[in-house]
């Protein structure tokens, strides 16, 4: 303890960081703090021929002394007495240790202090220890400290993997670091490395024909960069780790080689368009690991930002998020793939989304409805699925940005109204790759497994089904990038302003996601998912099959998941005039079991003026019963709005003195209950009403004042006056609707 206090050691050294691959090869290391090459090995990860080396030329008595080889002290100091200069020396591999870890100018006194910590450092430490400091410390000239370094700088190589040879000739710089430097002459670094092999084999460290060979061997000693080979990765696991040496990660080399050359290939292409940046990321759905992270085009790209992280950056993920809210209404029985929903517009409160393409199909199928990326139909999906649940499943899949914004997110969040990563969009397909269970995958292999479900395994199904097919709009138009791909679902995105282009795809073993566009969040008006990121996908999907001859998967169909006939104006089970029927895949117990009401039958005269109801019906005939179409009150006005021809039953007898049942309007503008803000004094709202068939006029007030009579096939336009307005609309048949709204 006196020694401890009188001369303090410090065996506390800094290390570089090392990022290894899915076969544990070095795809990325540091420098450590005092910019030296020193990166940390473990004894079992050494030659062993290097380490018996090593001890036999600089310390042979190393496993039997306490730190201090008394004989040869006083050799040397007998040697260096009788020539008056130092000739040899007799530090031991520990009393060397201390002075690596502390250089100090060469004085009796210092070597005496270093003797005394030698000593103390063999009691604090094994032996073993001891030699694992020593293999860390090792110089070997210039800044490359450690055997790990120096295999890997100049022999490129991992320190387990060196030949006899190899291992001798590193055994014997650390002395020589000058004069067998990496600039000394191949001739001069084989003489010197064969005479140091004819000593070991003569101190019986191997045998006569390993010594052959090992003579022959030429010699490969050049100084080269590490191997960095993700320069993103590596940078993120050294900012978000900075005291783990080493990390294990996932990353397939040939595969991150190939998708890299890919996607820096193809920037060179989009970049005449004004697009400067690219992102990609694989994932193996399988083992559940990231086998490939391309941050951006080049890392070494100074001019376009390439040091930019685009697989972790936060985005706008255009409509990428889609297939979660059709998954989720699929699981709460809403929907089915062949069943009809409205592509109409649609007021949501304040928020009034329009397509890509400002235009409305009216009635259009779920498949369709997705894989054409239609927003209304998608919105009005959320809406009844809920913001809360769909965030909170966004949550489940680590949206980590989405989760510190939830309270704020509303029904744009699935039109891309929030924030996302390249990876997180991975992860989240993934899931749909994987029957729905998402698997939380990291960058790092991971040490503890961590499941939930997202969807329910026929949801997922059913979604790879619809973003399988190729009858879609987002398929590019260049036909030569769909060769050779394999058949894979996708989806792609476009964000607000054209300034981020997403596709995201996948099948049963991989998951590849892409984004492209611009660091500094310029628009191009070229930019859209279908055109700029796809093609790079479905290259980067090709890189992972390369014989063009790919097998087709056969995905098994769910146990719970069953076809039933449905009819193919509603997608609907089928009522008795569903005279056309097509296939649909429906969830027993979970899927809706509602019948179809596409038609419904009206008695009308012979002339089809109007038509009667059961009170005023002639009772001795004089009629005839008609099919009309019943479509729901929201298409109903949208084919009135776009003046689209639709069969309309006549109105009702006028001479019919029965009470008139019937609905009354619905008042879909403005929205009861709503604030609307009002910028100009002379701004108008629009008063629109959906009505029954049988009517032909309606009636509006405003405060109980008659404001006017239209046709209920027109809109009416009134100035508001600020405070609350009480809205009326009566039709022709005397029902009434009365709302409320605010102004300010």
């Amino acid at each position: 303890m006196i020694v401890k206090f009188l001369f303090p050691y410090n065996v506390k050294t800094t290390y570089g960081q090392v990022v290894l691959s899915s076969n544990n090869n070095i795809i990325g290391a540091t420098l450590n703090t005092t910019d030296k090459w020193r990166l940390h090995v473990e004894n079992d990860s050494v030659s062993n021929f290097f380490k018996q080396a090593i001890i036999e030329k600089e310390d042979q008595w190393f496993y039997y002394h306490f730190g201090v080889d008394p004989l040869a002290i006083g050799r040397a100091f007998i040697n260096n007495l009788l020539t008056g200069k130092r000739t040899s020396g007799a530090s031991t591999i520990s009393m060397q240790v201390i002075r690596l870890l502390e250089p100090k100018k060469r004085t009796y006194w210092n070597k005496i202090v270093e003797i005394l910590k030698a000593i103390q450092l063999e009691i604090t430490y094994s032996k073993d220890e001891i030699l694992n400091l020593y293999l860390n410390l090792i110089p070997f000239g210039g800044n490359i400290e450690g055997i790990y370094s120096a295999s890997l700088l100049y022999l490129q190589k991992k320190p387990l993997l060196l030949s006899p040879a190899e291992a001798c000739l590193l055994s014997i710089i650390p002395n020589r670091p000058t004069s067998l430097a990496i600039n000394s002459s191949k001739k001069q670094l084989k003489k010197e490395r064969n005479i140091w092999l004819e000593r070991y084999y003569e101190m019986g460290l191997f045998d006569k024909s390993t010594l052959n060979t090992a003579l022959t061997e030429p010699i490969y000693f050049q100084r080269k960069k590490i191997n960095n080979l993700t320069p993103h990765l590596n940078q993120r696991l050294y900012n978000e780790h900075p005291l783990q040496l080493s990390f294990s990660t996932g990353i397939n080399e040939k595969v991150q080689i190939r998708a890299q050359k890919i996607v820096k290939n193809y920037s060179r292409v989009i970049q005449s368009y004004g697009i400067q940046n690219a992102a990609a990321i694989i994932i193996d759905n399988q083992n559940h690991k990231i086998i490939a992270y391309i941050g951006s085009q080049d890392f070494e790209d100074d001019q376009n930002t390439g040091q930019v992280d685009g697989v972790k950056a936060v985005r706008s993920p255009g409509s990428t998020l889609k297939p979660l809210v059709y998954g989720m209404g699929f699981d709460k029985g809403l929907i089915t793939p062949q069943q009809m929903i409205l592509d109409v517009p649609t007021d949501f409160g304040t928020y009034s989304p329009m397509n890509y393409d400002q235009k409305f199909r009216g009635s259009i199928t779920v498949q369709e409805a997705l894989t054409q990326s239609l927003n209304i139909p998608a919105v009005a999906l959320l809406e009844e699925v809920g913001i809360h649940n769909f965030v909170q499943k966004l949550t489940l899949a680590e949206f980590s940005t989405i989760q510190r914004q939830q309270k704020r997110l509303g029904l744009s969040t699935v039109l891309g109204g929030c924030g996302v990563t390249l990876e997180e969009l991975a992860k989240l397909y993934s899931s749909f790759a994987n029957k729905g269970i998402y698997h939380s995958i990291s960058v790092l292999n991971p040490t503890e497994k961590h499941e939930t479900e997202i969807i329910s395994e026929e949801s997922a199904y059913m979604l790879r089904e619809i973003l399988s097919t190729l009858k879609r709009p987002d398929l590019p138009n260049n036909p030569q990038n769909s060769i050779n791909v394999p058949k894979i679902a996708w989806k792609t995105g476009t964000s607000y302003g054209r300034k981020d282009a997403w596709s995201i795809g996948y099948n049963s073993k991989y998951t590849v996601g892409v984004w492209c566009g611009n660091f500094s969040n310029e628009g191009v008006q070229e930019l859209t998912g279908a055109e700029i990121a796809t093609p790079l996908l479905f290259r980067i999907f090709r890189s992972l099959y390369p014989s063009n001859n790919v097998v087709e998967e056969d995905v098994e169909v769910p146990d719970n998941l069953f076809k039933r006939n449905v009819c193919a104006v509603t997608g609907l089970v089928p009522n008795h005039f569903c005279d056309h029927q097509i296939n649909d895949w429906y969830i027993p117990l979970v899927s809706s079991t509602k019948k179809c009401t596409h038609k419904k039958i009206v008695f009308i005269d012979p002339s089809e003026k109007f038509s009667y109801c059961s009170e005023c019906l002639p009772k001795h005939g004089g009629y005839i019963k008609k099919s009309y179409p019943n479509p729901p009150k929201d298409l109903t006005q949208y084919y009135i709005d776009e003046k689209i021809p639709f069969p309309f039953a006549p109105p009702h007898n006028p001479n019919c003195q029965s009470m008139i049942s019937g609905n009354p309007p619905e008042i879909v503008s403005p929205l009861d209950g709503r604030t609307y803000f009002v910028s100009q004094t002379n701004a108008e709202l629009e008063l629109k009403a959906i009505t029954s068939n049988d009517v032909d006029y309606v009636f509006w007030y405003v405060n109980d004042h008659f404001k006017g009579k239209i046709d209920k096939r027109e809109t009416f336009f009134y100035k508001p006056s600020l405070g609350k307005n009480k809205i009326s609309c009566s039709d022709d048949k005397g029902r009434n609707t009365d709302i409320s709204i605010f102004v300010k």
